[in-house]
């Protein structure tokens, strides 16, 4: 059978992207309430001098006027007030008044849109990420500015605030580069490790005098881009629960160095080409150990690697951070921490738990079931007994021996204790009981994915009617009579 052909003009837009040249020009809206406004707040995104023509507007446009250095002409519309505009936009929320504006901008040849009203629009307005001096603008001809709008929000995500920034940096050194790498080749490859690599990452950290020592080491010679290391929190597991920082280093990483309980999908959101280590420790069964870790690191950045050390949870909170900093600052490599949303804090936002609680509990303590030494329940016991909320990381193997020890030093047997499975991963579950029912975690074979302890009165407080009990109810047996 012949092939069926398709239509070239399907895949063609019906308008064109352009951007127009506003800077000390007359922008002219016409209307008197919220879509007027709308306009203004937009233009007010730009160096345009804004007009608004209405003889009377309403509280919220004249608020909008003055947040943008705007003009009010208090006057009804005629055509002449359009004369030497720029652009025009008719937001008068009727459809023969804004037809109206719209002849009368064509007569003047300025470009008018007409708000909500694509028939009479010779231009449309995008949705519109600003990030000066560079500006994305996103608009759909189909399914209208909904869309447009959901578009909008990813690329907010994706582009840092300091985006601006760092195109004004490297606006700066635009000529230089010109004359001092001459071969186009060269120079793309300047340009691909200035907007990568350490300029980048200075600019993005808010250290713009170091950003401008990085860009100058780059143009004054061929040495090698020194390796860096960031240290990202990847959270409980959730993808959605990652900051927008550490996804962006995900995707600039050339290396990703990653626990076991970070989960696969966390670690598919790097980029397509970079090289991936698992690293991954559980209780019991270490496949690499924490000096090799370290090492690896050192090594990896000493390559000129830009290194992504991914880790469950937070950094700072049990994740061994301080052994790593130390082996990247003995080898005198950059590095950054990243944090990222600690099991705690996910369970109890699972939970409807809260942490803290006036009158109830106003100390937070993280902790684990061992020490250095493995030795259970070290020296939070104290803390726990006056009144604090004790999160409890890797407690399971341990939680007889806590609920023992916290009964012995005095603690009530009927404190509130909750445990969250999987804290914000789909398979999550909860379970809900008293300080004496801990002892039974242990024996629950049916739990076996990573659990926070949540120890205290707060507890009480939390969402948890549906939670199962931390005492497994035993199965019915029938007997013959």
């Amino acid at each position: 059978m012949p092939r069926q052909r398709v239509d070239k003009s399907e895949r063609r837009l019906d308008v064109f992207p352009t951007f127009f040249k506003v800077a000390g020009k007359r922008v002219c809206v016409v209307g008197h309430g919220d879509e007027a406004a709308a306009k203004v707040r937009l233009l007010g995104e730009t160096n345009a001098a804004v007009e608004v023509i209405s003889k009377e507007i309403e509280l919220a446009l004249a608020d909008a006027i003055v947040a943008v250095g705007g003009k009010h002409v208090a006057e009804e519309f005629r055509p002449a007030l359009l004369n030497g505009a720029a652009l025009v936009f008719s937001a008068r929320e009727d459809e023969a008044l804004d037809s109206a504006v719209v002849q009368a901008a064509r007569i003047f040849g300025v470009p008018v849109n007409a708000v909500d009203k694509p028939h009479l629009c010779d231009f449309y307005t995008g949705a519109l990420v600003n990030r000066a001096p560079i500006a994305v603008a996103i608009t759909s001809t189909g399914v209208g500015p909904v869309l447009a709008r959901h578009i909008r929000a990813r690329i907010e995500t994706l582009l840092p605030r300091s985006t601006g920034d760092l195109a004004t940096l490297a606006e700066s050194f635009r000529d230089a580069a010109v004359k001092v790498i001459p071969d186009g080749a060269s120079r793309r490859r300047f340009w691909a490790r200035f907007f990568s690599g350490g300029v980048a990452t200075s600019v993005h950290a808010g250290n713009l005098d170091k950003a401008r020592q990085e860009a100058q080491r780059l143009l004054n010679g061929p040495t090698g881009e020194p390796g860096f290391v960031w240290l990202v929190g990847a959270g409980p597991g959730a993808e959605d629960l990652l900051t927008l920082r550490a996804q962006r280093l995900l995707q600039e990483a050339d290396v990703i160095v990653h626990d076991a309980l970070v989960p696969a999908p966390v670690v598919a959101m790097g980029r397509r080409d970079a090289e991936r280590i698992s690293v991954g420790k559980r209780k019991g069964a270490h496949s690499v150990a924490q000096k090799d870790i370290c090492q690896l690191l050192v090594d990896l950045g000493r390559e000129g690697r830009k290194v992504v050390r991914l880790k469950a949870g937070d950094p700072m909170i049990f994740g061994r951070a301080a052994e790593e900093m130390d082996a990247l600052r003995e080898a005198d490599l950059g590095f950054e921490v990243v944090p990222g949303v600690t099991a705690a804090f996910a369970a109890a936002a699972s939970a409807q738990l809260p942490l803290t609680l006036r009158g109830v509990a106003s100390t937070l303590v993280f902790a684990t079931g061992h020490n250095a030494k493995s030795e259970t329940l070290p020296e939070w016991a104290g803390l726990a007994l006056k009144g604090s909320t004790v999160a409890v990381y890797m407690g399971r193997t341990v939680a007889a021996a806590v609920a023992d020890k916290l009964i012995d030093a005095g603690m009530d047997r009927e404190t509130p204790v909750a445990i969250i499975e999987n804290a914000a991963h789909p398979e999550e579950r909860q379970f809900a009981g008293t300080l004496s029912d801990l002892c039974m975690l242990q024996g629950r074979s049916d739990i076996d994915g990573p659990v926070l302890i949540v120890i205290g009165e707060a507890v009480g407080h939390a969402a948890l009617e549906k939670a199962e009990p931390i005492v497994a109810m035993p199965l019915k047996q029938e007997f013959a009579a």
